[in-house]
């Protein structure tokens, strides 16, 4: 089940449905990924399994240290900006479960600074 896996288990799963949609919807690919898209999939699953953070990772545009390099990190901004939004029709489930892990991994400076903002 999704939510037993670990965060970083989840995210990957989310990633590669990411790819996937983007994949099927603008290079026309079916059953498998092109070699654009499955170079990228396997540099995020490789990047995400060796974060230094382990499961406390931040969200990556909010890390400190940018492990993509910036030929994939402009790859997957274009990929996570046109399948995100899609997600809340195609996967909500996934689209909740990603919104509530992203939160939950916040900065805790920028958390704090929300609570004072609501008051």
């Amino acid at each position: 089940m999704l939510l037993l896996k670990s965060r970083r288990q989840r995210e990957s799963v989310i990633v590669q449905t990411m790819i996937k949609m983007y994949c099927m919807s603008h290079h026309g690919s079916i059953d498998s990924l092109c070699s654009a898209c499955n170079a990228l999939s396997v540099y995020a699953e490789k990047r995400l399994l060796s974060c230094m953070y382990g499961e406390a990772k931040p969200v990556c545009k909010e890390c400190p240290v940018h492990c993509y390099s910036p030929p994939m990190r402009d790859y997957m901004r274009k990929v996570m900006r046109w399948a995100g939004p899609r997600m809340i029709v195609r996967n909500p489930f996934f689209a909740v479960m990603h919104m509530i892990d992203n939160f939950m991994s916040a900065n805790p400076k920028k958390r704090s600074s929300l609570k004072t903002k609501q008051k």
